[in-house]
């Protein structure tokens, strides 16, 4: 059998080592709220104590996710992969058995490392290996983990409570990753091919300011089959040829790419990013906390300006700036970014809705988002097979989805004060959002990185989930603050219908982003038709 005829099979055995190791990582951000109160209880932790259990772990993930990519592009995607599951299981091993919260927060420290080294690679080996259709249908299931690891984790929270008790049901959600972990490093050993090993060295920048060309991408931008190895271009060999008999002329072994990590940029960016999310986060602290957020801009401006000056000198930066100036990534970027500020503080809400406010326990206020799972899954299935033909509609189509979900959902809650209405009508209503995260999450992903050089999928992927980091840490801070400021005023319900109606206006502005994207691009079309 030739090589390209086992190309599919090759590509679903990437997929399915990736996928369940990411479920896990993004799975660590939701479990985490409903074993808090199970953590304090048992091991004596202070509320300071229980908020870096969340903190720590979500500002580690925020800062490595664009080094970790970048690394992953230059040093082998498969190699970034196995180090970020191994830290991660080793972090989670040590999480289940801390005997106190300083341990447990130091581990959830390096659970984060290790979820911001291996979710860069999981987008850069998709884009690798996937292409055309099968792209799209990649990141279709893409979005399916990514949809369930945020409505399921509640759930398995609480049923880990409920059979193990309070002692051993927040450790066992942390255990849960060892054995997974070790499965993913096998299989990654096993089913990955060799060039996932292998670094993705992108030409020297040029000063015209073409990006680089994709690895196994043609000058005329053919790529190759799904699956299948890149293949070199014609002259390659020769080249190498020509290079190896010089340097034997000479002496000497034949000189290997250069390989620049950019440290300077990346220590940059990473302290941008922890400036502006530890405000965010951290807001308890009070208001000194958010004289951080000026420090933060700066570094980012400092960031850009190291960037260019790195392409000037002749080098390869950690992002290729280029990048934003291709307008699905960068509208991609804006869109997912906004999106996850909205979207992911709906299941916080309904977490204390359900628990402190209408006295529900931790499972039952879980199971409440199952059906917004499954229609997640099934939508982004559906739309990772639409995208290349329909487009960035799609993901229009999406948020107005989510805001008939909120509207509802909303609506229930008011059904539910004023009538008596029971407020389990919400796993009907929040079906509409889970059809939205389906609709939203991979189809953007996939328009975003259509155009991203494979060389540069990693460092690419690692922006677009900062941005979901960030965009999560900010949504979370202010539509909470907002619903606890309502309750206060005027009741539990009212703090629902006020924290709902502030992530509709996100979720509003992140479809107006996708909308304006469209039209340009209809707009460009019609020139190029011309």
């Amino acid at each position: 059998m030739r090589p390209d005829d086992e190309a599919p099979d090759v590509s679903r055995h990437i997929l399915a080592v990736v996928l369940v190791p990411l479920f896990m990582s993004l799975l660590s951000v939701s479990i985490v709220n409903v074993v808090l109160p199970s953590i304090g209880e048992t091991i004596g932790a202070s509320t300071s104590a229980l908020q870096w259990v969340l903190s720590g772990y979500t500002l580690a993930f925020g800062v490595l996710l664009v080094p970790g990519g970048r690394a992953g592009d230059v040093l082998g995607r498969g190699r970034l992969f196995v180090l970020g599951v191994v830290v991660f299981a080793l972090a989670s091993l040590a999480a289940g058995f801390a005997p106190n919260a300083l341990v447990l927060n130091i581990a959830r420290v390096f659970m984060g490392f290790g979820s911001g080294l291996l979710n860069p690679q999981t987008v850069g080996l998709i884009q690798q290996y996937f292409h055309g259709a099968a792209r799209g249908r990649a990141f279709g299931v893409f979005g399916s983990v990514v949809g369930v690891s945020v409505a399921i984790g509640p759930v398995l929270g609480g049923l880990f409570i409920a059979l193990a008790g309070a002692e051993w049901g927040w450790r066992l959600a942390f255990l849960v990753n060892v054995p997974i972990g070790v499965a993913a490093v096998v299989l990654a050993k096993a089913w990955f091919p060799p060039s996932a090993w292998r670094g993705s060295v992108p030409d020297e920048p040029r000063a015209d300011g073409e990006q680089p060309r994709a690895e196994g991408e043609s000058p005329a931008g053919e790529r190759p089959r799904a699956g299948a190895e890149p293949r070199a271009e014609a002259g390659d060999e020769t080249r190498a040829n020509g290079e190896l008999a010089r340097a034997s002329a000479v002496g000497q072994a034949p000189a290997r790419p250069r390989v620049d990590l950019d440290p300077v940029g990346n220590l940059l960016l990473g302290l941008a990013i922890l400036a502006v999310m530890v405000p965010f986060l951290e807001h308890a602290a009070g208001l000194w906390v958010y004289a951080l957020l000026p420090v933060g801009i700066a570094l980012v401006f400092a960031w850009v300006r190291w960037e260019r000056r790195t392409v000037a000198r002749g080098r390869t930066p950690m992002v290729d700036l280029a990048l934003f100036r291709t307008r699905s990534f960068s509208a991609g970027t804006l869109l997912v970014s906004l999106y996850f500020m909205g979207v992911t503080s709906i299941w916080v809400v309904i977490a204390m809705f359900l628990q402190d406010g209408k006295g529900y326990s931790a499972l039952a206020a879980g199971m409440i988002g199952l059906p917004a799972a499954l229609c997640s899954i099934v939508a982004a299935n559906v739309s990772g097979r639409l995208v290349t033909k329909v487009g960035r509609p799609l993901v229009v189509f999406g948020t107005a989805v989510c805001l008939l979900g909120l509207a509802s959902s909303a609506f229930v809650v008011w059904l539910n004060a004023a009538h008596g209405v029971s407020v389990w009508w919400l796993l009907l209503t929040l079906c509409f959002v889970g059809i939205a995260q389906g609709s939203v999450i991979s189809p953007n992903q996939t328009l975003s990185l259509a155009e991203v050089p494979v060389a540069y999928a990693g460092s690419a992927g690692g922006v677009l989930q900062t941005g979901q980091r960030i965009g999560t840490a900010i949504g979370i801070a202010l539509i909470t603050a907002l619903f606890f400021f309502a309750v206060g005023h005027g009741g539990w319900d009212r703090g629902f219908m006020a924290a709902f109606a502030a992530i509709a206006v996100v979720v509003a502005a992140a479809g107006a982003v996708g909308a304006y994207d469209w039209v340009l691009g209809r707009r460009e079309a019609a020139r190029t038709a011309d």
